[in-house]
């Protein structure tokens, strides 16, 4: 069987999301384009802000076919200025700008 790249289309979070650090989120991508063979079904979230990509993902090992995955944003990330995440499994795909503030 053959097997296909799948690049999901992330729909949280959006440009109206805030995260916190420190604080745990849901991210969720479309399953609709899900081919029914990928060449890697494994997936891995980073957080990436302008030229940045932070060098550990926030979330490994889980399913893309889950559809969802929950994510810890880490203490030493810096608040502040627009961050992205992406879905990293057969091919990245990355989302629109959203804050991370401090932990109040």
């Amino acid at each position: 069987m053959e097997h296909d790249v799948w690049t999901p289309k992330i729909t949280s979070p959006t440009s109206a999301s805030t995260w916190t650090v420190g604080g745990m989120f849901l991210v969720t991508w479309d399953m609709f384009s899900k081919p029914p063979q990928m060449s890697n079904p494994i997936g891995e979230i980073y957080l990436h802000q302008e030229d940045w990509t932070g060098k550990n993902p926030i979330a490994s090992r889980f399913e893309l076919s889950s559809g969802q995955t929950k994510v810890t944003v880490p203490d030493d990330t810096i608040p502040g200025g627009l961050m992205v995440n992406s879905v990293m499994g057969d091919s990245g795909n990355t989302r629109e700008e959203f804050p991370i503030v401090a932990a109040t």
